[in-house]
Order: structure tokens, then sequence, then C-alpha cells
């Protein structure tokens, strides 16, 4: 048996290699990190530390469990270190300088003069300081102090209850797969000799490209389009469908494409990418287009189309775990085809959200410890997600047309923002709330609302579908005036207004001749 020590371990390494990453790698895969000796038997053996698995070790041994924690890169996964914190970050640093920008033109405030007017360098910099700050949350030494014996290394499994990890091997009752998902180029010829970037190093640029071509308009890439706009690049965006965001009602997202178009980008819509090359130091992409190529050159281009599941080298053959391209083939309670072993999160869910993996986690610790004392199915999560996007985009439940093929009579109560006092205040009153009920009652399937704090607010719509709350009760709820959030009290009053009938109405107004 061969056991690697530190010393022996290749340095991990994040670029830019200043002091901020360096706190970074510090926290998430300390260079110096020794693993522990394993116990004689885990409880619970956890492949990946994102999100999902982090969640899932946290809990288990909060409860007394013997708990192992197998990591072979970055703890805090995707979301700490290539996702949602540094995207948010870059985000807000984006939307700042455009608010400047609109602060003379929109509120009477001082003149800032150009498509940029900051530092596109310190933006990153901040983004990467809050990031390493973050970070503390996600490292291993908390972990080993909140009794997790935390190992960084491969881990593989060489049987239906051992993984072999640092060569020792674990030997469990259950195991969780966390192994979460990577970004996937497409099959497009000349592309694998082109450098792109990707969500998982755009966020280690330091300076800003004057043209960025974006591939894929899904949330990723609409967000990452408006930002770098925002910072002063020409961005093309080259979508295959009619409009951004195909998953999403194509009215609220034709919202979010003006926007992103008012704020410079560029989109091209129905093209397909044949053919990728590099001329000197430009990216370009060759797309077909109702019948015509045309030929989109960048300083740099980002691929944000496509995800594949990370099961490479985890010896899912050895322990009796299904897959396909897909990711780990798991049944409602999160089993995979071996008993002894679960998988979530972004290896094996549809929904590839940081919160998704946080509540399956949570399923997972009672499904696979207590026996699903405690736990539950996961087709009964109310999953909302938002694109952060100005405006944002954010959805819960089902869409009305998701609704009628279940078999729901459905009823539709759309408010505009433009209604909503605070929002026309605030200069935010494009976008909308829809609210689909089951027809005949305020029982809500679904809602979509479009608003600059969409992502925020949403969460009263899942709250609402989760209790079994219906639209009434919302509506007589008391929202502080003014906020965005009066949007739904309006969506219960438009409700209430159609159960007013013409036999009602006539019962009221015969009531009101005899009262004197």
């Amino acid at each position: 048996m061969t056991v690697t020590t530190a010393a022996d371990r290749e340095a991990v390494r994040v670029e830019p290699a200043d002091r901020f990453n360096e706190e970074l790698v510090a926290n998430v895969h300390p260079n110096d990190w020794v693993n522990p000796e394993p116990r004689d038997r885990y409880h619970l053996v956890v492949i990946g530390a994102g999100t999902g698995g982090l969640v899932t070790a946290s809990i288990a041994a909060g409860l007394g469990a013997r708990v192992a924690l197998i990591e072979r890169h970055l703890m805090g996964g995707d979301c700490l270190n290539v996702g949602c914190v540094p995207s948010k970050g870059v985000i807000r640093a984006a939307r700042s300088w455009h608010a400047a920008r609109e602060s003379a033109r929109s509120f009477g405030g001082p003149r800032v003069e150009g498509p940029g007017g900051g530092s596109f360098g310190d933006a990153m910099t901040r983004m990467r300081r809050l990031r390493a700050g973050i970070s503390r949350v996600d490292g291993a030494r908390r972990f080993r102090d909140l009794g997790v014996d935390v190992f960084l290394a491969e881990g593989r499994f060489t049987g239906p209850n051992v993984v072999m990890v640092d060569g020792r091997s674990l030997r469990f009752r259950r195991a969780v797969i966390a192994t979460g998902a990577r970004a996937a180029a497409p099959p497009i010829p000349g592309l694998d000799g082109v450098p792109y970037l990707t969500n998982e190093t755009i966020f280690t640029l330091t300076e800003l490209p004057q043209r960025l071509v974006v591939l894929g308009a899904g949330p990723i890439g609409c967000e990452m389009a408006q930002a770098f706009a925002r910072f002063g690049a020409e961005v093309t965006l080259v979508e295959r469908g009619a409009h951004v965001l195909p998953r999403e009602d194509a009215d609220a997202a034709l919202i979010v494409e003006r926007a992103m178009e008012a704020h410079g980008v560029r989109i091209v819509h129905e093209a397909t990418a044949v053919r990728a090359e590099l001329r000197g130091t430009e990216r370009v992409v060759h797309v077909e287009r109702q019948g015509r190529t045309e030929a989109i050159a960048g300083d740099e281009l980002l691929v944000a189309v496509g995800r594949a599941p990370n099961v490479e080298g985890l010896g899912l053959d050895a322990a009796g775990v299904a897959f396909d391209r897909h990711g780990v083939t798991v049944d409602d309670r999160l089993r995979t085809s071996n008993r002894r072993i679960f998988a979530l999160g972004d290896v094996a869910s549809k929904y590839q959200f940081t919160h998704a993996a946080d509540a399956q986690a949570r399923l997972v610790v009672a499904n696979a410890l207590f026996f699903g004392i405690g736990g539950g199915k996961t087709s009964r999560l109310v999953m909302p997600w938002a694109t952060y996007t100005t405006p944002e985009l954010a959805h819960v439940g089902m869409t009305g047309a998701a609704a009628v093929a279940a078999g729901h009579a459905v009823q539709t109560i759309t408010v505009p923002m433009h209604d909503v006092d605070r929002a026309v205040l605030d200069g935010e009153d494009e976008g909308f709330l829809r609210v689909h009920l089951a027809e005949g009652s305020d029982r809500i399937l679904g809602a979509t609302l479009v608003a600059e704090h969409a992502g925020d607010l949403i969460g009263e719509m899942a709250l609402a579908i989760t209790a079994r709350t219906g639209l009434g009760k919302i509506g007589s709820t008391i929202h502080p005036y003014p906020t965005q959030g009066e949007v739904f009290r309006k969506a219960a009053d438009a409700w209430r207004r159609t159960k007013l009938t013409p036999t009602a109405k006539w019962a009221f107004r015969t009531f009101f001749r005899l009262v004197t």
C-alpha cells in the first residue's frame, strides 16, 4: 500500500495567483493537508465536497455519525469556486457600473462618461477577495472541526461497500456520490484548436476583453453577456433558439432579451455554430443563420452550452452503480442501483442548482441513515430557480403548458410591474408576475416573476406552494407599502375580482338598494 503525503502531492493553484486566491486554496484545499487515518467503518462516506456533499457531511456528523468526506480538488465545488459566488460578485459590480451611468439619465445624478467607467481589474479583485472570505465556511479545517474525516485525494469505489482513497480503504455502511458536473463543449469542428472560456475559467480574467463572443443563451450565457457588456465589452451572444432562456415563457424571456440589447449585447438568434478557428489572437466562430454563414470574431470566446456529469474514475461498475450520459441513475429517494449508495446534486439531478443540491442533501441523510424517517421523495420538492440578469427572471412550480399537460384546468393571473408603485419609483417597472391557479380555486400551481429582485421575491410563491397556502391567504397578508413584493397582493386582488360574478354583482346591488 502506497500512502501519499502532503509533500508528495502537486500543489493546487488557482489563477491568478494573488493573495486572495492563495487564501481560497488555503481554506478549500490546503497544500499542507495530511489525510487522517481511516476508521474501521464509516456510517457515511461522501464523495465530492460541493454544496450537496458538504451539507450531507455536516448534518450527518452533527447527528453523531462517523463521516468521511472525499474531495479531489477544491471544497465548495462549482458554487463557491466557479459558479454562484464569483458570478454574482461580477454581476453586482457590473450592475453598479450601470447604475452609476443611469444616475444621470434617469435620476438626475452626476454624469459618468463612457461605456465602462471603472477598473475591470479592481472589480475582479473585489470578487476574489469576497470569495476568499466566504470560502472559510466550506473549508477543510472547519469540517474537520465538525467531526468529519476530510480526505483531499481521488476517491474510487473498489467494491459495493468500499472506497479507496490515498492508498487506504474506507469501508462504509452508506455512501453518497456528490461529484457534480462540469462544463462540456459542443462538437463544433475546430473548437478544440481555439482557446475558449467556460464558467470554470472566465473568473480568472484580470483584463476586460474588448470583444466577447458567447455561445449559448441559457442562464450562464445571459448573465455573463449582460455583465461584460455593462463593463464595456462588445458582446455578441449566439443562440440556436428563437429567444434567450429557452426553458422560460417566451414573453418573460423577451423582456430580459430587450434589456440585454439595451445594455449593448448583440443577440444572434436561430444560429448554428458550424466551425471555429483561431486567426492570430482572434477567436472566430462561423455560424449558419437563415441560409447564410457569418463569421463572428472576438478577443475571447465563452462557451456556455452543455454540462457533463462527473462519473469518470469513480469505479461505479465495481460498486454496481448504474449510470449513463445524464449521470448516476437514482430513484425518487436518491438511491442508486446499489442500495447502500445514494447520489445527489448535478451528478444525478435535472435540477442543477446549488439550492437543489442542498435540499436533496437534507433528504439523503434521512433516507440513507434513518430508513427514510424524516426524509422523503425528490418529486415532492418545490424547486424555484432564478436567472440573475437585469431584470431577473424567477420561476417556481408548473408553467401553464405543463399544468395543462398534467390535466389541470388552469386560471392565469398576470400583474405587470408597472402597476406596482415601488417598481415605478425605482425605475424598475419592466416585467410582470404570472400566477397559474387550479381553476375554481386559489391553489397555486406555479408562478413566473420578471422583476429586478425576482430571485429574492419568488420565495413567497415557493412557500405558498410548499405549504399549500392559497393566493387568497397571500392577499390577506399585509405587505409593506411601497415594496415590490406588493405585486403578490395585487395578484390576489385580481383573482378576487374574477370571483365577482354577474350574479354576485346583482346581489350586492340589490342589498344596497334595500339598505338605506
